[in-house]
């Protein structure tokens, strides 16, 4: 239980034994009431919006009600020190000192400060890029976002598996192959490459070829149709250890890697379709032409359509193509039915930014295949746009046409990559300036947080101790400066952050909290600088046990948050 949980708890059962005193009628298990860290101006540890809860529902006016609460609160509660009463009927409560040092002591001593202690199963899919070469700066992002949401998951006490669905089936697939199938008759045979546009041009094509010609010296590599099943079967597992080394180079690695070439060998899309047209969620009959296009022009063609529409989707969607094979979704349908036969509760599909239209689509048919009991969550990672001196960092030729993970993880290291790649919600598009995450300044969030930690060891092995030793704080020897109640209200703040980005997934708060956090420590730290008062040492000693109070808090909070980012933090910079 965190503290704003315990605190409630306190407030809630006093107005369940008081409601005769109050005058209350409705409490409806008192839904609705919460207590938050109050802003920086009042100086004061919770706020509480119980006056107007009650007030509301109880059709009282919340400043009536608001100076009950207070006396009872004092009165009832010895954790409670003073309450203030501000604006509409906000309770500002201020903690006594024992409950105070007792909120800070169970932090220290807990390792999983923050964590809800769930016990769900969840199934990410992230990454996903085609199997056609290395991984390119968008899917950077994706792959950082699912990998740190599974660990703030795991954090949370929940069973993770992080995977990987391969695209090897399909047009695309054959495109690749044909391109490392010409590379090595360019390379073998001194035959041109083709200028064909559905080709792929990167210089890792090459790399590849020579590959599968050096393992394979004797091979006759002329006959094309002949060698395709060879060539695919090389040239993915190829591809794929380009992918996985990029990954690995991020800190990221999967649980599961599903290959769409399976759903096909299984029969897994007439399965899947077979299941939902015996639950009567799938038609035959004629697509309505798409917007803007003309019924004149709209060629109809009868085909298999699942109901979409009968779980929040616009319109309802094909499930065969025009020559009668499956389209894309349907084999997406295939795959998802799989997984929710794993028995996943939760599954997390984390897209790229040209995949928001398919999210409503996929969602029904988890919700069809599932009958409403697996939850399908997709987060879109918008565009990353990479700047350089001011100015758009350009492509290699290595990649072909994009920019690969490999051309940013040579600008900069990968706890910058991961700080950064999260650093504005993924909705949005995402400025990556090289230039700023190589800056020692404030103007760089990854820096600033790992300077506190730098910090606070210099001055621990200035003092010859370790985190959290030597700590034995009691009422009598500990009297808290006000910088310093800011830095522990920020403390307090850390499971509410936690539960927030659990609840919706906006993974940004972590790194904002944290650069908050660290910048007011910077402030403490400086503040010695100006007002000898303030000073850490003297004499070679800690000057006031309060200061180690405030660095283990600290520690604590930049360990557990850094460690769920999958970034680093040195004792030295």
């Amino acid at each position: 239980m965190n503290i704003f949980e315990h605190h409630l708890s306190e407030i809630k059962k006093v107005v369940f034994n008081e409601k005769d005193y109050l005058k209350l009628d409705k409490l409806d298990n008192l839904k609705g009431i919460n207590l938050e860290i109050p802003p920086a101006q009042f100086n004061y540890d919770l706020s509480c919006n119980i006056a107007m809860v009650l007030g509301k529902k109880n059709k009282t006016s919340p400043k009536t009600l608001a100076p009950k609460l207070k006396d009872i609160f004092l009165d009832k509660i010895k954790n409670f020190s003073d309450i203030q009463i501000a604006g509409p009927g906000f309770l500002n409560i201020k903690l006594s000192k024992s409950a105070l040092l007792n909120n800070i002591n169970s932090i220290l001593k807990n390792d999983k400060y923050g964590s809800s202690n769930n016990d769900e199963t969840y199934n990410i899919e992230f990454v996903s890029a085609n199997p056609t070469g290395p991984m390119h700066v968008g899917h950077c992002r994706g792959a950082i976002y699912g990998d740190v949401l599974a660990n703030l998951l795991k954090f949370n006490g929940n069973k993770v598996t992080k995977e990987y669905y391969v695209n090897d089936y399909g047009s695309q697939i054959r495109n690749f192959v044909e391109s490392v199938y010409y590379r090595i008759i360019e390379i073998k045979y001194k035959k041109e490459f083709p200028q064909k546009e559905d080709l792929y041009p990167g210089l890792y094509i090459i790399d590849i070829a020579n590959k599968i010609i050096n393992k394979n010296l004797k091979l006759d590599f002329k006959n094309f149709e002949k060698n395709f099943d060879f060539l695919k079967k090389e040239s993915l597992k190829l591809s794929m250890e380009l992918i996985k080394k990029d990954l690995n180079l991020l800190g990221i690695s999967h649980d599961n890697f599903f290959s769409e070439t399976e759903i096909v060998n299984k029969d897994l899309v007439n399965k899947a379709i077979n299941k939902l047209k015996e639950k009567k969620f799938v038609k035959e009959g004629f697509l309505q032409p798409p917007k803007g296009e003309s019924n004149e022009n709209w060629k109809k063609i009868k085909r298999l359509i699942f109901k979409s529409t009968m779980f929040g989707d616009d319109t309802d969607r094909a499930l065969q193509k025009n020559d009668g094979s499956w389209t894309y979704f349907a084999n997406d349908i295939a795959y998802h039915m799989d997984k929710v036969n794993r028995n996943y509760k939760n599954l997390v599909n984390i897209l790229g930014a040209d995949h928001t239209g398919y999210i409503k689509r996929i969602t029904a048919a988890v919700s069809a295949l599932s009958e409403n009991r697996v939850k399908l969550d997709c987060k879109v990672c918008q565009l990353v746009k990479l700047y350089k001196n001011g100015e758009p960092f350009k492509m290699s030729k290595r990649a072909g046409d994009f920019i690969s993970a490999q051309d940013l993880l040579n600008e900069v290291e990968k706890d910058q990559i991961r700080f950064m790649m999260l650093n504005r919600s993924n909705d949005v598009d995402l400025d990556f300036d090289f230039d700023k995450v190589k800056e020692k300044t404030k103007d760089n969030p990854v820096f600033y947080v790992q300077y506190a930690y730098a910090r606070i060891n210099s001055l621990l092995r200035t003092l010859n101790l370790n985190l959290l030793q030597k700590l034995n704080f009691t009422e009598k020897n500990i009297n808290f400066n006000e910088l310093e109640m800011r830095i522990i209200r920020k403390v307090f703040e850390w499971p509410k952050i936690i539960e927030s980005v659990s609840r919706k997934f906006d993974l940004h708060k972590i790194t904002f909290y944290l650069y908050e956090l660290s910048t007011l420590f910077h402030a403490y730290w400086s503040k010695g600088n100006d007002d000898k008062d303030f000073k850490f040492i003297e004499k070679g000693e800690i000057k006031r046990e309060e200061i180690l109070t405030i660095i283990n808090l600290v520690a604590v909070v930049l360990q557990i948050g850094m460690s769920i980012l999958g970034v680093s933090l040195p004792k030295k910079m």
